[in-house]
C-alpha cells in the first residue's frame, strides 16, 4: 500500500510495499516506482478526474465504487515480473488531495490456476491412452479372443504393463504434489552427501550391470555434510542416475563426480556440484530448456516403452529449488549428456 500527494509523489508506504518495490519509497515520484501505463493513467484520473474519461473497467473484476479504479497489471517488482491487482482511490478528505495505491501480488494464485489447468489436461491425456488400450483388450478377450489362449496371455501381459505405468504415474504425481507443497519450506536437517551418493549407486548397481554400463566416480571418498533433506536428495540422484542408465546405456559409461565450487555467482557463495555424466546419444539443444517440464519427453514412444512418466526431472527441479540450488543440463548429440546439481554449502536466510 502506497499513498501519493497531488503531485503523484510517494508520501507513505508500508513495509510490504518496500519489500516488493524497493526501499526509500517516500519522496520518489510514483512514475519511478511502478512504470505501468494503465496504473499511471488510473492514478492521474483519480488525482484529477477533469483530465478525461475514467479508465475502462476490467470486466473480469468486480465493479469498483465511484472514483475508484481497479485493474490487473503485469509489472516488474521484487526483481521479477508479477501479476498484480491494483486499486487506485482518492485519499480521505482530511489528508488533502492525493491517492492510495494498493498492489496485491496475484502471481502465485495465477500460476497455481494455470498449473491446475495444465495438470488436468496432461493427466487426462496420459491416462487416456492406457485406459483406451485396456478397454479394447477387455472387449477383445470377451469376444473374438475368448478361447484363444495365446492372445489372452499376450493381452494380459500388455494390460499388466499399462496398469503398472498408470500406477507409476499416479505415484509420481503424488510425489510431485508433495514436493511442490514443501518447496517454500527450507530443509532443516543435514546430509552426508558423499555417503548418500554411494548408497544410491549401490542400489542401482544391479541395473547398471544388467545394462552393461561401467560406472566410475570421483570425490565420493571425502567427508561432507550439507543442509538438506536426505530422502528428497536421494530421490534427485536416483532419478538422474536411473535416467542415465535408462536412456544413455548405448555409451556404456557413466561418471558421477562430486566437487566444490569456491564461489557460485547465482548462489552468492561456495557450493558443491554433483555431476551425472553419460556417453550416450545426447539430446538436441532445442529440447534442453523444456526437459524439466511436467510430462515433457524428448522421445515419447521410447520413454513410454521404458516406463517413463515424464515427471522425474520435474520432481528433481522442485527438490533442487527447495534446497535453493541449481540444476544445469548440458548435452551434445553423439557425445552424451551432463546433469549437474549445485547445492549451497549453507542455506542463507535471504
Amino acid at each position: 500500500m502506497l499513498a501519493v500527494d497531488r503531485e503523484a509523489r510517494v508520501i507513505a508506504a508500508n513495509a510490504l510495499a518496500g519489500a516488493l518495490l524497493g526501499a526509500d519509497l517516500p519522496g520518489r515520484p510514483f512514475v519511478t516506482v511502478l512504470r505501468h501505463p494503465a496504473i499511471l493513467q488510473a492514478l492521474d484520473w483519480v488525482l484529477d478526474p477533469t483530465l478525461g474519461p475514467a479508465p475502462m473497467p476490467d470486466p473480469a473484476l468486480p465493479t469498483p465504487p465511484e472514483g475508484v479504479v481497479v485493474l490487473r497489471a503485469s509489472c516488474a517488482a521484487d526483481g521479477r515480473e508479477i501479476l498484480a491487482e491494483v486499486t487506485v482511490a482518492a485519499l480521505p478528505a482530511p489528508f488533502g488531495r492525493g491517492a492510495t495505491v494498493a498492489v496485491i501480488d496475484r502471481s502465485v494464485a495465477e500460476e497455481a490456476e494455470q498449473m491446475r489447468r495444465d495438470f488436468v489436461a496432461n493427466v487426462s491425456h496420459e491416462l487416456k491412452t492406457p485406459l483406451t488400450a485396456m478397454t479394447g483388450f477387455i472387449e477383445t478377450l470377451r469376444g473374438p479372443a475368448r478361447d484363444d489362449a495365446r492372445a489372452r496371455d499376450r493381452f494380459l501381459d500388455i494390460m499388466e504393463r499399462e496398469a503398472g505405468r498408470m500406477n507409476r504415474l499416479i505415484n509420481e504425481l503424488l510425489t510431485l504434489s508433495r514436493v511442490q507443497a514443501e518447496e517454500r519450506r527450507r530443509p532443516s536437517g543435514r546430509v552426508d552427501l558423499p555417503g548418500l551418493l554411494r548408497g544410491v549407486l549401490a542400489t542401482l548397481a544391479p541395473r547398471a550391470e544388467a545394462a552393461g554400463v561401467v560406472v566410475t566416480t570421483a570425490g565420493l571418498e571425502q567427508a561432507l555434510r550439507l543442509p538438506g533433506d536426505s530422502d528428497q536428495l536421494t530421490q534427485v540422484f536416483q532419478n538422474l542416475i536411473e535416467n542415465a542408465l535408462k536412456y544413455a546405456a548405448s555409451g556404456k559409461a557413466l561418471h558421477v563426480t562430486l566437487s566444490r565450487i569456491p564461489h557460485e555467482p547465482l548462489l552468492r557463495g561456495p557450493a558443491w556440484a554433483v555431476a551425472v555424466e553419460d556417453r550416450g546419444e545426447g539430446i538436441e539443444e532445442q529440447h534442453l530448456p523444456r526437459l524439466t517440464e511436467r510430462f515433457y519427453r524428448v522421445d515419447t514412444h521410447r520413454a513410454r516403452t521404458q516406463g517413463g512418466t515424464g515427471l522425474g526431472l520435474a520432481i528433481v527441479k522442485h527438490i533442487v529449488n527447495r534446497h535453493r540450488g541449481r540444476l544445469r543440463i548440458e548435452s551434445r548429440i553423439g557425445e552424451g549428456s551432463r546433469f549437474v546439481v549445485i547445492l549451497p554449502e549453507g542455506l542463507s536466510r535471504g
